[in-house]
């Protein structure tokens, strides 16, 4: 049998851990007591054939993710919060809409905007396009180097880094309890912050068969392809977690690298919730 592939995320004082038939989040209060949520969601694609095609499952993964993140995000955020700083699901989900906003504009529609002065000095299509690509990755290094810097956001990479560490002890047929999973890396192939990169490397790539029309037509253009992008990213990140040859572990290595700006070294009490959130999903045990 193909073997079940588990995924999480770090959220505020804990971590969310995703299976085939639906998630897990355990976080760890204030009192320093652990509470858990488990809610079943089999995958859209085990729902649609459809949604699990090539190309279009990276689409359906990441809107998939984006919605299971908020609720995981939102419960999170009120378990570890005094009772008069509680959000409610509506509060949560315009934050990510403001979020995804903010994103859009800050690393697809400031990087074509910035460099669009550069035809002024008769650069080609094809360098101003790697232009705004580079920029774009300088954007989003710059971005997670500021907020690296925040003490709350430094225990969320360290919840990162405790996700990991748990996926890569199962992931290697052993035990996934604090101890064992306290000698794996912090980093991992199948991560999200990999998933950035490879969106940032594709759409140098797929912007670049566009040529550099005017400002209306660059934005809309980019927009109309996030979709393809966030494929084609979706693919290369299936290919270098499937494959251990030179060229993958070449395609892999700057995703990893990256890594370590978004995960810190976890304690075992942060190890223990990453656990206690993958066993609630009551994973067969490893062959």
């Amino acid at each position: 049998m193909k073997p079940i592939t588990y995924g999480g995320q770090a959220v505020i004082e804990g971590v969310m851990m995703r299976g085939p038939t639906g998630y897990a989040v355990v976080v760890r209060r204030p009192t320093g007591e652990v509470t858990t949520r488990f809610r079943a969601r089999p995958l859209l694609s085990a729902r649609n054939r459809v949604f699990g095609w090539p190309m279009v499952r990276g689409v359906v993964v990441l809107v998939e993710s984006l919605s299971i993140g908020l609720e995981a995000l939102v419960f999170s955020s009120n378990e570890a919060a005094a009772e008069d700083e509680k959000i409610t699901a509506a509060q949560g989900g315009l934050a990510v809409v403001l979020g995804v906003l903010l994103s859009v504009g800050l690393f697809v529609l400031l990087p074509t905007v910035v460099a669009g002065p550069l035809t002024r000095i008769g650069s080609s299509a094809t360098l101003i396009n790697l232009a705004e690509g580079l920029l774009r990755l300088v954007i989003l290094v710059g971005y997670i180097s500021a907020i690296g810097r925040m003490p709350d956001i430094q225990r969320v990479f360290a919840y990162h880094g405790a996700e990991h560490k748990v996926i890569n002890a199962y992931d290697a047929g052993g035990g996934f309890d604090a101890d064992t999973a306290a000698a794996y890396p912090t980093v991992h192939r199948r991560c999200g912050t990999s998933f950035l990169l490879f969106v940032v490397l594709f759409s140098v790539v797929l912007f670049s068969f566009f040529g550099w029309p005017n400002i209306w037509v660059r934005l809309a253009t980019r927009l109309a392809l996030l979709p393809v992008v966030a494929g084609l990213a979706y693919e290369a990140l299936k290919l270098g977690a499937q494959s251990d040859s030179f060229l993958v572990r070449w395609l892999v290595a700057p995703g990893l690298w990256l890594q370590k700006m978004t995960t810190r070294e976890p304690d075992r009490s942060q190890l223990e919730v990453a656990s206690q959130a993958l066993a609630a999903l009551d994973p067969p045990a490893p062959r």
